[in-house]
């Protein structure tokens, strides 16, 4: 007899109970489904005894750790490389909990109810060529796709001048300024050249690792670059795509950025990283990119466990124990997917390597606010603009249309990061709107003044993240720590868009670094 027919209540449920029907959109956007009986009633469901909670506190003695596993495999965090991880696993016959200290899931990817059936996204937004997990498991859970509105001129405003310009030109998104032109085409194209001697999987083995990482990208820029106005402009690319400063930037970790954005048959470029053409912001998803998560969590069921944030790993003869504020599981395995600086913040026992640990305290997330304005509609497409503004100047650095597809409400946002960040999330509310909307304002005209509703996210204060869009290195951390990354220790596997090989950062390395984990674990 196998070791998967001496079932606990908690493999019996998991295995055995039918996958729920598809749910309705409506269903599928509210939260009742998780914080009532998947939240309230999971840990019953899944069979543990209302002792759980008390039995973490019990010396652990040797009866007490051969005790049968609550679940195959607990999963620390419901965002995509979670739910993808818990996903596969369950797919292939294993029981399984996802843990996730928030009352949703998504984690950096949440909808914001525009009301009439109307979405925007607070975080994670688009998808683009190359980015094909994502889009697989988007059109598998019936999630579809449409194109970012890019009709007409993007804006751009530098040294106080505000002009227009096509992103079906050379440049692509970025600015067709002929003073800038000259050091932009030499250094998208080194960088570019650079980054194709850095594998994805692993940057650390570059044959220029020390050297590369031994720099920032400021410096790097400084060292070939001639012009002040590009100079000027390059802290409105990285704001945006990392949270902070080309200061904060290792150039190894950026060179491993562009080759991460492609696939294994495509080479990356900056190109595709920041365009909206043929790029990383081409299209988005009807419903939402939370919708994609949201059906995902609706498969698991009662598997995904809400408001219960894992304070504790421990891993024991044969297994390990995970103790959150909720329950603590016993699992032949676990799977943590959270940035590393969240995942550090856990307690492990025994403590871990020394490598993976410093690694965790020298990788801290970007500090991004993204705002946004709501219009009865996108009035800026009437003067021929796209609803796309790059801006070296002020404090939002970067614009986008996010209306629904219907074109009503219209909506554009903006991104807010790195020192600008700082100062902006110092400001009082009314001042940060007034900031916001007076930008805008200059960006598409005095309409853009007088919205009908307007909402921010400061991801750096949001406590399961405390910042976005992702982790950023500085120089010596690859080098130094990068093997730590994905390195298991012991029975604890690491998942996590900071832990993929390609699109780290975007939702489709966390669908990535999901679908590694749970291979991981099915080999071990």
């Amino acid at each position: 007899m196998s070791s998967h027919d001496n079932r606990t209540p908690a493999d019996a449920f998991a295995r055995e109970r039918p996958r729920p029907a598809p749910i309705s959109e409506d269903d599928a956007l509210t939260r009742r489904r998780f914080l009532g009986a998947g939240a309230t009633a999971g840990i019953g469901a899944l069979g543990l005894p209302a002792s759980a909670l008390a039995r973490r506190h019990r010396p652990h003695s040797r009866a007490h750790r051969r005790r049968r596993p609550s679940a195959d495999v607990v999963v620390v965090g419901a965002g995509f490389a979670g739910l993808t991880a818990a996903r596969q696993l369950v797919k292939a016959g294993r029981s399984v909990v996802v843990l996730e200290a928030r009352n949703r899931v998504g984690g950096r990817v949440v909808n914001h109810d525009l009301g009439g059936g109307a979405v925007s996204e607070r975080g994670g937004t688009f998808a683009g060529p190359t980015q094909d997990h994502v889009l697989a498991l988007a059109q598998e859970l019936g999630v579809g796709t449409f194109d970012t509105y890019d009709t007409g001129d993007n804006v751009y405003v530098s040294g106080g001048q505000r002009s227009t310009y096509s992103d079906t030109g050379a440049t692509g998104t970025a600015p067709l300024d002929p003073v800038i032109l000259p050091d932009l085409a030499l250094v998208v194209s080194e960088l570019d050249q650079m980054s194709t001697q850095v594998p994805p999987g692993a940057p650390w083995e570059s044959p220029h690792a020390a050297e590369w990482d031994g720099q920032t990208l400021e410096s790097w820029i400084n060292a070939n670059s001639t012009t002040p106005q590009f100079r000027h402009l390059v802290p409105a690319a990285t704001r945006p795509i990392f949270g902070c400063e080309p200061r904060d930037l290792s150039l190894l970790y950026v060179l491993f950025y562009i080759a991460s954005s492609g696939n294994e048959t495509t080479p990356g470029t900056f190109e595709r990283n920041f365009d909206t053409r043929q790029g990383a912001q081409q299209s988005r998803f009807f419903g939402g990119s939370q919708l994609i998560s949201l059906r995902m969590a609706a498969q698991l069921g009662r598997r995904v466990v809400l408001n219960s944030p894992v304070r504790r790993i421990q891993q024991l003869s044969g297994g390990v124990r995970v103790t959150s504020d909720r329950a603590s599981l016993n699992a032949r395995h676990c799977i943590v997917a959270l940035p590393p600086a969240l995942a550090g913040r856990i307690d492990y026992t025994p403590d871990l390597p020394s490598d993976r640990d410093q690694l965790t305290q020298r990788v801290p997330q970007g500090t991004m606010t993204k705002v946004a304005a709501v219009y009865d509609r996108p009035f800026w497409r009437d003067k021929g603009l796209t609803g796309t503004a790059v801006n070296a100047d002020g404090f939002v650095s970067a614009t986008f249309d996010d209306s629904p597809p219907s074109g009503h409400p219209g909506v554009v946002f903006g991104f807010v990061g790195g020192d600008q960040a700082r100062t902006f999330n110092r400001m009082t509310a009314g001042d940060r709107r007034r900031t916001v909307l007076g930008e805008y304002q200059n960006f598409f005209g005095p309409e853009a003044g007088s919205p009908r509703d307007y909402f921010e996210t400061n991801w750096a204060a949001e406590t399961w993240s405390r910042g976005c869009p992702v982790a950023t290195y500085g120089t010596g951390t690859l080098v130094d720590f990068g093997p730590a990354l994905r390195t298991p220790v012991g029975r604890i596997h690491w998942a996590g868009t900071e832990t993929s090989d390609y699109w780290s950062g975007y939702m489709d390395g966390a669908v990535r670094s999901g679908e590694r984990a749970a291979r991981e674990v099915l080999a071990a």
